[in-house]
């Protein structure tokens, strides 16, 4: 796995002035091998919420064994580390949250993740069938209605989603939630529903069966309201809002208007049974098709193999007892079908699976899945006075799509160019108008030419350089770019040196 190398900026534009062509362009070779750390992009890892800071070392994930030989680092891998808990073990009284405590388990835990240049996710869970009681005891105490379910010895309270008392309580625990991680330097996404059984939207029990879809505009509302920085998601399948017992069923006349409700407040597309035929049926199968390119996809596998699962009745009869890697198989060839931006390593034996049988499928998904971009040439005179004028390529490498087209990123990434001085500082930069990133596409060429002002340039001998910028913060590089390290100045990708007169 290649590492990030950065150059002295002298070295750099003197490699760089070897490589362009008497016509001015100067042309790049993709990196295919790098890990990028991009938001709604790449590998996700899962944590245990029994989980704290020691997991690293305790399970294990800092020398995960290969199928290359050797050991490797999960955290090299994954961009973000999701979290599925429930809202008692953020909020186990009123007013008192965890990611306040220094000392509790949930702050250090996170602070391990951020700590090592990782994003973090969540999926707050509501409903204690089957786990535990997740809802805060204090929610039952002011009067919020309820069922009850048996696990195990123990008896445990869910509330009622369309309960005016719950909605009232769970609302400003998002709103105090969001406070602290509307960030996106911390948070990759939300996945913002987590209501029904395990969260994943299915079995839902109201008090009134027919409040389905307010409450999911009540929900979503909710999170679109505080979440606004970070791309919200909701598990798409044929039972979404459904208030059935088990789960199953043939396919709900209502889910389609549902997921687009929450569409409809900005939500993108997350599926937690990949590679699960008798779950991800035609269905999840069409209705991703549908959204292809206009909302992100996001992976979760649904078999885990080490565990009580018989992965090996799957439908499909691709899957051998004893042989979790036909799994991985199953689904890198559902996520590629998906053109998902993201997939999951899930934890503990999983994990090990994937990179201790699959290895090479992890790497395949780093240089083929999610977005990949970069620029194939860019055309720039050596001396330049007024103006200078600019001609550009760019490709994406992957099968997903850079998704700039949703609310809360609102186009905040686009092609930018700056001149650099000989400390590597840019003394002005510009955006570019024209691009839109989500719609490059895998197996397409996008060019555009530009006309750069130099007013205010000092006239002198210069860098010029070109990035995927973030217009939210002054048009610094906001996006790693699919270029060799050796061709960068810290995230600037280097053109050519350039004088302006």
């Amino acid at each position: 796995m290649k590492r990030y190398i950065e150059l002295p900026l002298i070295a750099a534009a003197i490699f760089m002035a070897a490589v362009s062509c008497s016509s001015g362009k100067t042309t790049y070779t993709p990196d295919t091998e790098t890990v990028l750390r991009n938001p709604l992009n790449g590998w996700v890892m899962y944590l245990r919420r029994d989980w704290d800071e020691n997991f690293w070392e305790n399970s294990g994930y800092d020398a995960i064994p290969t199928s290359e030989g050797g050991t490797v680092k999960v955290s090299d891998y994954a961009n973000t580390a999701y979290v599925r808990t429930s809202w008692a073990s953020f909020e186990p009284e009123e007013g008192k949250y965890a990611w306040k405590d220094p000392d509790s388990r949930l702050n250090k835990l996170f602070r391990s993740i951020l700590d090592r240049g990782m994003k973090l996710s969540f999926r707050i869970v509501v409903d204690g069938r089957d786990q535990r009681q997740n809802t805060p005891d204090y929610v039952f105490d002011v009067g919020a209605e309820y069922f009850t379910s048996k696990v195990g010895k123990n008896t445990v309270r869910s509330p009622y989603p369309d309960d005016p008392v719950f909605q009232e309580k769970y609302s400003r625990f998002i709103e105090a939630l969001a406070a602290e991680y509307n960030d996106i330097d911390k948070v990759d996404f939300i996945d913002a529903y987590g209501l029904g059984k395990w969260g994943e939207g299915h079995s839902l029990i109201y008090k009134d069966p027919t409040k389905n879809s307010e409450v999911m505009a009540w929900i979503t509302g909710l999170y679109a309201r505080t979440f606004t920085e970070i791309p919200l998601v909701i598990n798409y399948h044929r039972l979404i809002g459904e208030p059935s017992k088990d789960g199953w069923g043939p396919v709900s006349k209502v889910s389609e208007g549902l997921i687009e409700q929450a569409i409809g407040n900005g939500y993108s597309l997350r599926h937690d049974a990949f590679g699960m035929n008798g779950y991800y049926q035609d269905w999840e199968k069409a209705f991703a098709a549908k959204w292809n390119y206009k909302r992100p996809v996001i992976f979760e596998g649904g078999w885990i193999t080490a565990a009580h699962h018989r992965y090996w009745v799957d439908p499909s009869g691709e899957y051998r007892e004893g042989h979790s890697e036909d799994v991985r198989k199953g689904e890198f060839k559902a996520a590629e079908e998906a053109h998902v931006n993201m997939m999951d390593l899930r934890v503990n034996d999983e994990v090990r699976s994937w990179f201790g049988l699959e290895f090479d499928l992890v790497k395949r998904f780093i240089s083929e899945g999610g977005y990949r971009l970069y620029p194939t040439w860019v055309k720039a005179p050596s001396k330049a006075s007024g103006s200078i004028s600019v001609e550009y390529e760019w490709e994406n490498l992957g099968w997903g799509y850079c998704p700039v087209n949703i609310p809360q990123w609102n186009w905040r990434y686009t092609v930018g160019f700056a001149l650099l001085d000989g400390n590597g500082n840019p003394v002005k930069k510009w955006e570019s108008e024209k691009t839109d990133l989500s719609t490059w596409l895998k197996g397409n060429t996008y060019d555009y030419a530009d006309t750069l002002s130099l007013d205010g340039v000092t006239p002198g001998k210069y860098t010029l350089a070109t990035a995927l910028v973030d217009r939210k913060k002054d048009l610094e590089p906001g996006l790693d770019a699919a270029v060799e390290p050796s061709r960068k100045s810290g995230r600037w990708i280097i053109v050519k040196k350039i004088t302006v007169r």
